[in-house]
């Protein structure tokens, strides 16, 4: 029987060259195993920071940055996106969080109606005729209207609708925001009833009305989606979805960016989904008095008088597919509540409290002046307070 010799014989260069394989294998997988060592820690402490930045509860603020702030007599504030809008019945005046004044827009008017959508405010006269139309960048326009205005609500591409009443004809005109007629439409009180709320998407491609009808025997209120985009063309009067709700009062319908819109009656709480043809999504009934309607595009808050007598408020929070997020206690007078990012502030001159959402309170506690705004910067626990004096940038801490 033939041996293969060759086959038991090893080249002595072969046999480093296997030596250093081997030692660069085990190189590279220490490499790997320290690597991926070093990652996990790395993740591990950014998870137990979050953690501990989540569970973390602020206490106090410091006073980042200071400004002269000059409070005309009688102005009311609200938030214009990033700026501060003064308004009184003298004028009005937006303000960026550096102090400087944006633009001014002098009137008389003695009582101001108006709407904000996104970063466009529009500012009417309560049965006058005129409508003065901003950004938080400059002035945008004028509109005149030829009837007295009952209420106005603007898109933000600066579009402004409006009731209008002659005798017993109610009007909603749509304009641009140069006081071009757009569109026009009738409301009769003894047929569709009297538009008691209504509001524009922010493209303003759609009007949600909402029409209350009474007599001496029943009560309802219809909700109508008009679209004033090419597809509106293809549907009578522009009418593309309605809705009927027999003895139901609708006081707020608004709009939660260009796909949802919600509406809030006296017991229930609508979502509507869609950009051309909304149609209702969910409904949450409800049979407590709601005090109070808060929202922004993600979140809508409703608040009550809190069952608990510890407590004097209660805060329920939806999202935009009617799920209840959280309720929350509140005993505080709030004279605002606003949504940013996951947490919601509510507030008033003297007192403060800040939440996330998912239930972990953040903060508790007082101002060192009276405010008269509160608004977010973009920053994490970082707020622009406008006092009678001065608007100050703090950092909870």
């Amino acid at each position: 029987m033939a041996i293969n010799i060759i086959k038991f014989l090893k080249n002595p260069a072969d046999e480093e060259a296997d030596t250093m394989e081997a030692k660069i294998r085990l190189h590279n997988k220490t490499k790997l195993y320290r690597t991926s060592l070093i990652i996990i820690v790395l993740l591990l402490v950014g998870l137990l920071i979050k953690i501990q930045y989540d569970r973390h509860v602020y206490t106090d603020y410091d006073v980042l940055s200071s400004m002269t702030f000059d409070t005309p007599s009688g102005a009311t504030f609200v938030r214009l996106k990033d700026c501060i809008l003064t308004y009184s019945k003298d004028g009005a005046h937006c303000t960026d969080s550096s102090g400087n004044v944006v633009w001014n827009q002098t009137y008389e008017i003695q009582d101001v109606i108006m709407d904000i959508n996104e970063n466009v405010v529009a500012i009417g006269s309560y049965n006058g005729r005129e409508i003065y139309v901003a950004d938080n960048k400059s002035l945008l326009g004028t509109i005149t209207t030829n009837m007295p205005i009952k209420s106005i609500a603007v898109a933000s591409n600066g579009n402004v609708s409006c009731v209008l009443t002659d005798t017993d004809v109610t009007w909603i005109n749509t304009y641009s925001k140069d006081g071009e007629l757009l569109f026009t439409g009738t409301s009769h009180m003894q047929n569709s009833g009297y538009p008691a709320s209504f509001a524009l998407s922010p493209s303003g491609n759609i009007m949600a009305v909402g029409y209350v009808y009474i007599d001496a025997l029943t009560s309802k209120t219809n909700i109508a989606f008009y679209n004033y985009s090419d597809v509106g063309d293809n549907y009578n009067d522009r009418l593309v979805s309605a809705y009927e709700y027999p003895d139901v009062l609708v006081p707020q319908i608004s709009f939660m960016g260009e796909q949802t819109a919600f509406a809030v009656g006296d017991n229930r709480l609508m979502f509507y989904k869609g950009s051309q043809k909304p149609t209702l999504e969910s409904t949450v009934l409800i049979d407590e008095e709601i005090k109070a309607v808060f929202n922004n595009n993600e979140y809508v808050g409703l608040m009550f008088n809190s069952e608990d007598p510890e407590h004097k408020y209660r805060f329920d929070v939806y999202n935009s597919k009617a799920k209840l997020l959280n309720s929350f206690y509140l005993d505080i007078d709030y004279t605002d509540v606003f949504f940013t990012k996951d947490i919601f502030v509510a507030y008033n001159a003297t007192e403060c409290f800040v939440s996330k959402i998912n239930g972990r309170k953040k903060f508790e506690g007082s101002f060192d002046k009276g405010v008269n705004l509160m608004l977010p910067t973009g920053s994490s626990y970082r707020f622009l307070l406008v006092t009678d004096e001065t608007a100050e940038i703090i950092q909870m801490k």
